[in-house]
């Protein structure tokens, strides 16, 4: 799969929800991703959150070129030029940052990769709608709500959105997600929580994602349905 912004986003939209993680083992993060791509996920996020967090990524890169056909591996919490051409180099599909960077962008845009920028207001979403993001990031989602998200969509009707933060794996908030017309939900600890990472419970993060895609296709079989 080529890695222009366009696919990346139709894969989003596909799939509806984003896997973000950070582990500073390699091996951890193999197996993690091992997990979410046995659940039939193929689009995850690796956070840039550690020392080791480039190095590992690089894993995750060349684990994906062997073993993980059509996987793709985004970096995320990227706030730095540097940051960004370091991992566009090692292999990301994508970009996410935690903010709206300018510099950050005009780098991802050069490369023709998918730049996702972390927004709160409505000022920062407009500054992102002019450095041309197609999709935003909302963070924190559970403390803005759905509500806000449905109001955005007015103002904002030709943006994609993706709470991040908080979202809860359950049908009702789910479906409270994807009727305030989010494209898709950014999953971390609610998925990959420190304790499952201690006790290595891979299965339990299986298990968790399968479930959440269970609950996405049903959700958006649901609303094709009703719009037909």
């Amino acid at each position: 799969m080529e890695s222009n912004p366009g696919n990346i986003i139709s894969l989003i939209k596909k799939q509806g929800v984003i896997p973000l993680f950070y582990h500073d083992d390699a091996e951890e993060c193999i197996a993690v991703v091992n997990a979410l791509y046995s659940a039939g996920i193929r689009i995850v996020e690796y956070t840039n959150r550690g020392s080791k967090a480039i190095n590992n990524f690089k894993v995750l890169v060349q684990t994906r070129n062997k073993q993980w056909e059509n996987l793709v591996l985004g970096a995320g919490t990227i706030k730095t030029i540097e940051a960004a051409n370091e991992f566009i180099n090692a292999g990301a599909d994508f970009i996410i940052c935690p903010c709206v960077i300018p510099e950050v962008a005009k780098v991802v845009r050069e490369k023709n990769l998918l730049w996702i920028p972390g927004c709160m207001t409505s000022t920062e979403i407009t500054v992102a709608e002019q450095h041309r993001a197609k999709l935003i990031k909302i963070f924190p989602g559970s403390l803005l709500g759905a509500s806000y998200i449905k109001a955005l969509k007015e103002v904002f009707s030709n943006l994609l959105f993706m709470p991040t933060g908080g979202v809860e794996i359950s049908k009702e908030n789910f479906s409270e997600w994807f009727d305030a017309g989010v494209c898709a939900v950014g999953l971390g600890s609610k998925l990959i929580s420190k304790e499952i990472l201690e006790k290595k419970n891979y299965k339990a993060i299986e298990k968790t994602a399968a479930k959440a895609l269970r609950l996405i296709k049903k959700i958006n079989t649901q609303t094709n349905k009703d719009d037909n």
